[in-house]
């Protein structure tokens, strides 16, 4: 199997560990390939879009979601760790309202499908980090939404101590009362 599958408290939620194979020259591992993420997840998905980006410590991006054209995310850091974390937005789903959060490191080499119908963020706790994620659709700015980060109501541990860096609009995130939910 090249992927090492670990379930998380939401079952949709699925940690995945890519076979790394090194010696002292470094390291090498598919970090995507279709065929095998059929059989790892039980998933066919096909991602239309990679996202790259960069952080420094304490930014908080997210809880980000699209109420029109979800998107399935496959999500991996290359480059220092962060926090990462998928809150459930599906009516109809027992994990509805539910969190999970994960470390990923570019030394851990894992990877979170974060399935469609989920609130998706993440805080960097390393002096930088580099982020790149596969989306299962495009970005529609018209139907992005933003869950507020420290909402009582959904009640996310995030391992910072004092406020993230955010962006103006999730600091302006919707209150889990307020948000736009899936069915």
């Amino acid at each position: 199997m090249p992927y090492t599958v670990t379930p998380t408290a939401i079952s949709d939620v699925l940690i995945l560990e890519p076979k790394v194979f090194g010696d002292a020259r470094g390291f090498f591992f598919e970090s995507f390939n279709a065929r095998d993420f059929v059989q790892a997840t039980g998933q066919q998905v096909e991602f239309v879009q990679d996202n790259h980006s960069k952080s420094a410590k304490g930014v908080l991006r997210g809880l980000h979601y699209q109420i029109q054209h979800p998107q399935g995310k496959l999500v991996r850091v290359v480059q220092g760790e962060v926090f990462d974390v998928a809150v459930d937005l599906r009516q109809s789903s027992a994990t509805f309202g539910q969190w999970e959060g994960v470390h990923l490191s570019a030394d851990n080499h894992r990877q979170l499908w974060v399935p469609p119908g989920f609130a998706h963020g993440f805080v960097v706790l390393s002096e930088s980090a580099e982020f790149l994620y596969k989306t299962t659709d495009y970005w529609h700015p018209e139907h992005e939404r933003s869950l507020l980060w420290n909402d009582p109501a959904v009640g996310i541990t995030w391992p910072i101590d004092g406020q993230p860096l955010l962006a103006a609009k999730d600091a302006a995130g919707k209150l889990w009362a307020e948000a736009e939910y899936f069915n």
